[in-house]
């Protein structure tokens, strides 16, 4: 049995070789996220949508009418905001209450608001309403969006890099797009997918850029 005088006398690089080898025998195995076959599918699907979406672009591109009347145009931005709304207030409970809920959030916040500056944008072109639109973009929705993606993905790393010190991972967290799902470890395991250069693997960090 280790004492913490023992622990404080090794190495950053052989506590993190225990931290691993505990999280192996002691943590829960990170769930599956599906079969290969499921995967397949999924990956398939998505590719048919994409395909199917540019052919539709193309048609719309041809077909629509430049200019177009509306029919319940109230009803159409008063629901939207509606949902903006709500999205604002399920953001403001999990940000309160500290929940991992609030990356999700973030992210269907955003989209809204980026939803929002387009539509703003583009509907009032040559339109006595046009400036007062580009100017709300420019100024409100677009920096809000981009301020809940940045608040997303620093909570994304943060988790990320609690749960690689855990595993005994060190060193800082990589890029997102480089870190694999958890439900395809094929151990259930974390590993990093960016081995640290000579030197710097050794600090035991898990600092975030």
């Amino acid at each position: 049995m280790f004492d913490e005088a023992e622990l404080r006398r090794m190495t950053p690089r052989e506590r993190a070789k225990l931290m691993q080898a505990l999280a192996v025998m002691d943590m829960p195995r990170l769930a599956n996220a599906g079969s290969p076959r499921r995967r397949r599918l999924f990956l398939i699907g998505t590719i048919v949508c994409c395909v199917m979406l540019a052919a539709w672009i193309g048609v719309l591109a041809v077909t629509l009418p430049r200019f177009y009347r509306a029919g319940d145009w109230r009803g159409a931005w008063v629901g939207y905001d509606i949902a903006e709304l709500a999205a604002f207030a399920a953001t403001a409970w999990a940000a309160w209450r500290g929940r991992q809920v609030l990356i999700m959030c973030l992210l269907v916040l955003a989209t809204l608001l980026f939803a929002d500056a387009w539509f703003d944008v583009t509907l009032d072109v040559r339109t006595s309403g046009f400036l007062f639109s580009l100017l709300s973009a420019v100024l409100v929705e677009i920096p809000l969006a981009v301020a809940a993606i940045l608040a997303a993905r620093r909570l994304l790393r943060l988790t990320i890099g609690r749960i690689r010190s855990r595993e005994g991972l060190t060193g800082p967290v990589p890029p997102l797009w480089r870190i694999p799902l958890f439900g395809y470890q094929q151990d259930g395991v974390l590993h990093d997918p960016v081995p640290p250069a000579s030197g710097h693997g050794q600090r035991g960090s898990t600092a975030l850029r």
